[in-house]
């Protein structure tokens, strides 16, 4: 047995029982096949490791919480596509809620509040949402291409503190489309690097740039690229 710091992310199926109710072994089949072409494929691409199945839920370890969350998103991006054209009953959509904890490792198995944080978050998330907690966003900061949401400190189970949640606004991240491309050659001048501990020497670095930008610009057979794009 040993402790370590994981990110776990936690999957469920939304109405999985009023589906097994209406048809249980298409259902069935329909929840296992999900897992196996999308859900293990997505999970492994993203350096991470299913530790459980529980007939609809998935827990899964990570080693980096950007890692867990680029997952969670990807998988909800998926079950989207696998999910379209269906009409609302035959739908399978599911709930992600990832958590950065202390976890307690025994062999194959994780346990701990690390884990059970996650599966609470999960059962806080809307169909086809992504949750995750405090912890998780202290660490994303400017690494997720996708906006978050601060949902507030909820209560969860079996749990004394409370846990800050964030929402990932997955149908509001903005996609930014690329330019036109120019009918002419393009250049671009990157900054140049100040390699002596002058710090004065910054300016004289930017100078240059500047200056070759400017020359380069008097040629209107050119399409130059400015260097904070």
């Amino acid at each position: 047995m040993e402790r370590r710091l994981a990110a776990i992310l936690a999957t469920d199926v939304v109405g999985y029982s009023r589906l097994m109710e209406q048809n249980d072994a298409e259902t069935f089949e329909r929840v296992r096949a999900h897992h196996k072409e999308l859900f293990e494929p997505v999970i492994e691409r993203h350096h991470g490791r299913i530790f459980k199945l529980m007939g609809d839920g998935v827990l899964a370890e990570f080693a980096s919480v950007v890692n867990a969350v680029e997952c969670a998103v990807t998988l909800q991006r998926g079950m989207a596509e696998r999910n379209a054209g269906l009409a609302d009953g035959r739908r399978i959509d599911i709930r992600i809620g990832v958590n950065l904890g202390d976890v307690i490792v025994e062999g194959d198995d994780v346990h701990g509040d690390g884990v059970i944080i996650a599966a609470r978050l999960q059962a806080l998330a809307e169909a086809g949402g992504v949750v995750v907690s405090g912890t998780v966003f202290d660490q994303l900061q400017g690494k997720l291409g996708e906006p978050l949401d601060f949902v507030g400190e909820q209560q969860v189970r079996n749990i004394a503190r409370p846990v800050r949640v964030y929402r990932v606004l997955l149908d509001e991240s903005v996609a930014k489309s690329a330019p036109p491309l120019p009918d002419k050659p393009s250049i671009a001048v990157l900054s140049f690097e100040n390699l002596s501990r002058d710090p004065e020497q910054e300016y004289f670095a930017d100078g240059i740039v500047e200056e070759i930008i400017t020359a380069l610009s008097r040629f209107h057979g050119l399409f130059v690229i400015a260097r904070n794009s």
